[in-house]
């Protein structure tokens, strides 16, 4: 509670975040591309609602970080608008509260975009770009509205957030080598 309590802080939501899904790709020159969802809460790893996407689009450029985002962001959200519109009055689909990033400035605004095009406007997004020689601890966060900033060194929240971009990281490159694998 104290953590997430630090994110919405450090982050400028209104409420700690009760779902967080992280988002990360991999791929090997391109061959094989993977995205991945992980997800957390109050608590912990929710990992029955990890998600791999395997990337179907024919456009996809080698190394197209950024259209493997827009796809993956694409797929999810049109699935929960669906899963939104087929529910009974009352229930809510699971939407997140906070979306992380694995990447900096060009994942964030291509993410924006796909969540623009589909009427999104209320889910916070935040990039986590690696620091200068990929530092673990030198971080910088992408809001959208506001500069790049870093979390101070020893930060808990900053600790989090790296354990939640690695858990993703992780799942990505799992999904990646089983799907390489086959």
């Amino acid at each position: 509670a104290k953590l997430l309590k630090g994110v919405a802080e450090a982050f400028d939501l209104a409420d700690p975040p009760e779902r967080i899904e992280i988002y990360d790709n991999s791929h090997i020159s391109g061959t094989n591309p993977v995205g991945a969802m992980v997800v957390a809460g109050p608590e912990g790893f929710m990992k029955g609602q990890y998600r791999k996407f395997n990337m179907k689009s024919e456009g996809l450029v080698g190394g197209d970080d950024f259209g493997m985002m827009r796809e993956m962001l694409t797929r999810r959200f049109t699935r929960l608008l669906k899963e939104e519109d087929e529910r009974p009055n009352g229930e809510d689909p699971t939407w997140p509260d906070l979306l992380f990033i694995d990447g900096g400035q060009g994942q964030v605004s291509a993410v924006l975009a796909v969540l623009a095009e589909l009427g999104i406007d209320d889910v916070p997004v935040v990039g986590v770009a690696k620091g200068p020689d990929r530092d673990a601890g030198r971080e910088h966060f992408f809001v959208p509205g506001k500069p790049s900033f870093m979390l101070a060194a020893r930060d808990p929240v900053l600790y989090y957030v790296q354990r939640l971009r690695d858990e993703a990281h992780r799942f990505a490159i799992g999904s990646h080598r089983a799907r390489r694998a086959k």
